[in-house]
């Protein structure tokens, strides 16, 4: 028996993230988040060139894909390759079929230059027809003024701005920065540690925001719309949700796994096109609430694209060779590996 759903979205994704898995220890164990972010994920994110990227963000939209997930809404860092790198995306996508949100996270950490080369690499994207959303990494790794110009880019664009915000204490100041910049097409994506309302769609990682030890968002305390993402790890949408869902059962032993269910509609609105994409599943109530919070092992098996392509057959892409790519993804994190 098998049961069909339209394809999911993950809101918020770090494509780069994908060879990952397995790099070297850091050069000595973080024990707070700031510490997590220099020893790891900074460290990673300069070893990226545009092999890397290609590689990463073919392999994490083939496991997308694999996983009933054909809409991915990332953001991007790779200070040392810049320019274009959204396109290496975009295109490494949609050699998948999978459909992407592109924004690349501007940040002052390597100096001004690289920060407004961010930000035009955000510009270039979208006015040349690529989807995508303005990227900031987060406030406190930007001046008010680069927050200023990427709000001003982002609705010169008639986009929102994709930003990290208060995941950790360290950024415990974001909510009074961007009080009156922030609109309601933004993605502020954890907002743990937010003091404040702002404008925006809330996109809820839980399973990122317990592996960083920053804490519980409480997402249903707050007024906003609320999407679901992975923040990097992986985009199996279905056990996200699973896990939010006990997280908020957690939180509160009223809630139900309608509301999880309703976050992962949210990330509908950035890319609708998913709505019409049929996925069929391995399991007899993959379209139920209830069924997913209690059943592990729920897996695509076919993907049907809205045009009416083929993108999964019995659980491997068409469009792609998956041993290949997982050979040449695992060469490139070996490359990537050497560089840390």
């Amino acid at each position: 028996m098998s049961s069909i759903t339209p394809g999911l979205v993950c809101a918020h994704h770090h494509l780069y993230s994908s060879l990952a898995r397995g790099m070297p220890a850091p050069p000595s164990t973080p024990t707070n988040f700031l510490e997590i972010l220099r020893n790891i994920w900074w460290r990673l994110d300069v070893a990226l060139d545009e092999d890397t990227i290609h590689w990463s963000a073919t392999l994490g939209a083939v496991e997308a894909l694999m996983s009933g997930t054909t809409g991915i809404i990332d953001h991007h860092e790779s200070p040392n390759f810049i320019d274009g790198s959204l396109d290496v995306i975009s295109r490494a996508c949609d050699a998948v079929g999978v459909r992407v949100n592109c924004s690349y996270g501007i940040t002052e950490r390597h100096g001004a230059e690289s920060a407004l080369r961010g930000l035009r690499e955000n510009e270039r994207h979208i006015r040349e027809g690529g989807r995508g959303m303005v990227g900031v990494h987060a406030a406190f790794t930007c001046s008010d003024d680069l927050l200023h110009r990427a709000a001003e880019l982002a609705a010169d664009l008639g986009v929102g701005v994709h930003i990290h915000v208060a995941e950790g204490i360290d950024d415990v100041d974001a909510g009074r920065r961007l009080e009156g910049l922030a609109r309601d097409d933004w993605f502020l994506v954890h907002c743990v540690h937010l003091d404040r309302d702002l404008a925006g769609t809330i996109v809820h990682n839980p399973r990122s925001n317990m592996n960083n030890a920053v804490g519980y968002a409480k997402p249903t305390t707050r007024t906003n719309k609320v999407a679901l993402g992975t923040d990097g790890i992986g985009s199996d949408m279905l056990e996200e949700a699973r896990l939010a869902y006990v997280a908020l059962r957690a939180h509160d032993v009223t809630a139900t796994p309608e509301t999880v269910w309703g976050w992962l509609q949210a990330g509908y609105e950035h890319l609708p096109e998913c709505r019409s994409d049929v996925v069929e599943w391995n399991y007899d109530h993959a379209d139920s609430p209830w069924h997913v919070a209690f059943s592990p092992g729920v897996r695509a098996i076919n993907v049907t694209s809205s045009d009416g392509e083929k993108l999964l057959v019995d659980g491997r892409p068409t469009r792609v060779d998956l041993d290949e790519v997982r050979a040449k993804a695992g060469e490139a994190a070996q490359r990537l590996f050497a560089k840390l």
